[in-house]
């Protein structure tokens, strides 16, 4: 199948919504074309762990995951449920790999999705993968995480980024 160029912050196509897929049979080819981008994106960044259809240029509700070793392959997704508890995190994409955005997630869900192999399916998550979900499922309403930033000073380059984190980690060890 192979990689595929993943769409840049700008490109009109990232804020499309993503249609459904017929059926899972249909998501075959397109899981393996997303498993291999994200490998690609790995290997080249050191970094990442979903994509979504959209990110390649696919308007479909599909999304590949790979997070804590299992994979996901998750077709037609939907929220059943997003908690009101929230926290706040710095969020990267590979849409605009250098930039930082500092936004809000709920702290858990429960998503709804269909498989590869066409089993319903329902994942409840919290944490990083709770976070990492909810960033693949908004690129499929054409929503990227700068939109979610929390303020004007909720983006960063991850040049930037990084230097934020080392003085934080500073100001903790001359504190403790």
């Amino acid at each position: 199948m192979g990689s595929h160029r993943i769409l840049q912050l700008g490109d009109p196509v990232l804020r499309k919504i993503s249609t459904p897929v017929e059926t899972p049979s249909a998501a075959h080819p397109l899981l393996h074309e997303l498993r291999d981008t994200l490998h690609e994106f790995q290997r080249t960044h050191g970094f990442g762990r979903g994509i979504g259809a959209i990110q390649i240029g696919v308007p479909k509700r599909v999304i590949y995951i790979e997070f804590a070793g299992a994979a996901y392959s998750l077709i037609n997704p939907e929220y059943e449920w997003l908690s009101q508890e929230k926290f706040h995190l710095w969020d990267d994409c590979f849409s605009f790999p250098d930039l930082m955005v500092w936004l809000e997630r709920s702290q858990s869900l429960r998503l709804r999705y269909t498989d590869e192999h066409g089993g319903a399916r329902m994942v409840d998550a919290s944490g990083a993968l709770c976070e990492l979900i909810q960033h693949e499922m908004d690129h499929l309403e054409g929503i990227l995480a700068v939109d979610r930033a929390i303020d004007p000073n909720g983006l960063a380059t991850r040049e930037q980024w990084g230097r934020l984190q080392e003085n934080a980690k500073g100001r903790a060890s001359t504190t403790a």
